[in-house]
């Protein structure tokens, strides 16, 4: 693929920001970052990038049709790889409509600006466009204790983030089936890494152990994720991007599923060797079990053969090696963590409303 210009949507939060510092130091792409800016937003995940000329930044809401009609007219971007998204299950929980106007009416309205741009282009660059749209495993809904999702798997979100998420994967097919955009989706499993926005379950494990702090494990710990490295995820999303066929849909998985209550174990004994607790004892010490999250799926896991046999991607990471990285990204970046929450969240917690 001939793609000289990158409109990444959401390129300050976890996932996309990760994108972002991958292409400006590992490819010649000139990228766009979009961003809103919302609480989970922060343009510190960019920094050590954001002095590339080939990097600029545009504060924009996906759902202003007129702000991202000027973005198409004034960079005139080769593909758009969208992960802008409210992505946070608990928070959806407790109010749903941002989920709605972001996750539904924001990629609508993105879809709407990359059609009419996309029908402007000469044949060389329109047959070249890529529309990437970057979804989740919680669109499938829970598996039991065996089984894998798969390309083919049947819808059946659970949660409002996740039925906005099944819903914006559904607008893209039919902008594709419909319109003949030149469509690519991916789902990927449960993201861990560095950046990532300390409400997650791993940020929150590494805070809550190194501050004394409950450590909250909900129910008995015994919902199942796969985890997917986020550095893994990118170079997966290049491979999409750059070799996925139009109108397909790529699982993306890091083939480590975990128990949670396994995962928190894990971080409190890499803890326990790396920075001891002070008060004695291990952090293991600290872990309690809350009341569950509303309509907790039970377990995700993905086959992620397809990309595998079709685009050549594999994971790097072992969870083992990816967890260490992590969790020893953290405690050199405990400024950051402060810096991204500090009067916007304090890790308090969300989703018990019904």
């Amino acid at each position: 693929m001939a793609a000289q210009t990158l409109l990444i949507t959401g390129g300050a939060g976890f996932i996309g920001s990760a994108l972002v510092r991958h292409l400006i130091r590992e490819t010649d792409y000139h990228v766009v970052n979009v961003d809103k800016l919302t609480y989970a937003g922060h343009l510190s995940t960019v920094e050590p990038v954001a002095d590339s000329p080939r990097y600029t930044f545009e504060q924009v809401d996906i759902a202003d049709a007129g702000a991202v009609e000027r973005l198409f007219a004034t960079y005139r971007p080769d593909a758009v790889l969208h992960l802008a998204a409210e992505s946070h299950v608990d928070r959806s929980i407790d109010g749903p409509a941002a989920f709605i106007q972001t996750n539904i009416v924001g990629t609508y309205t993105l879809l709407e600006a990359a059609r009419a741009y996309w029908r402007t282009l000469e044949a060389p660059r329109k047959e070249a466009f890529r529309f990437l749209h970057v979804s989740t495993d919680e669109v499938f809904g829970a598996l039991g204790e065996t089984g894998f999702f798969t390309e083919q798997t049947p819808y059946a979100p659970s949660s409002p983030y996740s039925a906005s998420k099944a819903s914006s994967d559904h607008l893209v097919r039919a902008w594709h089936h419909t319109y003949g955009l030149p469509v690519l989706v991916t789902n990927c499993s449960n993201n861990y890494g560095p950046y990532q926005y300390p409400e997650k379950l791993i940020p929150v494990v590494i805070l809550n152990a190194l501050d004394g702090r409950p450590i909250p494990v909900y129910g008995r710990g015994e919902n199942v994720r796969d985890w997917l490295y986020v550095d893994d995820h990118v170079r997966a999303l290049v491979t999409v991007l750059e070799n996925g066929t139009p109108g397909e849909t790529y699982a993306i998985g890091g083939h480590n599923e975990r128990r949670n209550l396994e995962v928190v174990q894990t971080i409190c004994a890499h803890l326990d060797e790396l920075a001891p607790n002070p008060a004695g004892g291990s952090y293991a010490d600290l872990i309690t079990f809350v009341e569950d999250r509303p309509g907790h799926d039970y377990r995700y896991a993905i086959d992620a053969s397809k990309i595998e046999r079709t685009l050549g991607w594999r994971p790097a990471e072992t969870f083992e090696s990816g967890l260490r990285k992590t969790v020893r990204w953290y405690l050199e970046n405990r400024a950051w963590c402060d810096r991204v929450t500090r009067d916007r969240y304090q890790r308090e917690r969300l989703g018990l409303t019904v």
